[in-house]
């Protein structure tokens, strides 16, 4: 399947475990577990929503576990706004929208820094408008020209 990581791929920056207590670090998790429960929440309703090449190349980022939990989830046909992934990661988890929240941020933080900024740009041109804010990044957006302006 394209979509699964592909066989002669750079080591990660961090191994899973690494992976896990830089997410518990961020998110102030009690426990490696938890801080577990939200990286495959997270990345499972991340992989949801991305599609193509950069599915792919952000999977070849990632340590292998984190990977197959990305890699594992069919893309839906119609793309979630920021929020909606929010409030659907609360739905599935059976959490409230700030607990969604807060996972999502611990865990995208570190995404984005296995990712890169190049790799996170073009993701981000993927996803709506509004996901920049999940990813810890400032949301910028272009002055709208006036018709009358011309």
């Amino acid at each position: 399947m394209y979509d699964q990581p592909r066989p002669n791929r750079a080591t990660p920056a961090m191994t899973f475990d690494q992976m896990l207590e830089r997410v518990r670090y961020e998110g102030a998790y009690p426990t490696r577990e938890r801080a577990e429960e939200a990286v495959r929440t997270v990345l499972a309703a991340l992989g949801r929503q991305l599609t193509g090449d950069e599915r792919v190349d952000l999977a070849q980022a990632l340590p292998v576990e984190a990977a197959l939990t990305l890699t594992a989830q069919i893309p839906d046909t119609e793309p979630l706004t920021g929020w909606g992934f929010v409030k659907d990661l609360a739905e599935r988890a059976g959490a409230t929208p700030a607990t969604a929240r807060w996972d999502t941020g611990a865990v995208l933080a570190v995404v984005t820094r296995l990712a890169g900024p190049d790799l996170l740009a073009r993701i981000l041109r993927q996803l709506p408008c509004d996901y920049a804010l999940l990813f810890g990044q400032a949301e910028l957006r272009r002055p709208q020209l006036h018709a009358a302006a011309t």
